[in-house]
């Protein structure tokens, strides 16, 4: 069985009807976590302690579709990493 990591991460926004980061070298990178049944525990929990700010987003980025497992290469292959 394949594996389905999920990062949270977050950061404040320039515009809250926007996905623009004011600042990605201040984003908040929460974790890695196995299934998103974890993820969204720790999504959740970032987002709740950030409500005040209606400029703070945080998401959950499904990893495992980042792969093609059925591809002779990843692109970081092919740059010789």
């Amino acid at each position: 069985m394949a594996q389905r990591l999920h990062l949270v991460f977050g950061g404040e926004l320039v515009d809250p009807s926007k996905n623009v980061f004011r600042d990605v070298d201040q984003l908040d990178i929460v974790g890695i976590f196995p299934n998103y049944e974890a993820a969204y525990d720790a999504w959740k929990s970032a987002a709740q302690r950030t409500v005040d700010n209606a400029h703070m987003r945080y998401y959950i980025a499904h990893l495992h579709r980042l792969r093609d497992e059925e591809a002779a290469a990843s692109s970081t292959e092919e740059l010789g990493t």
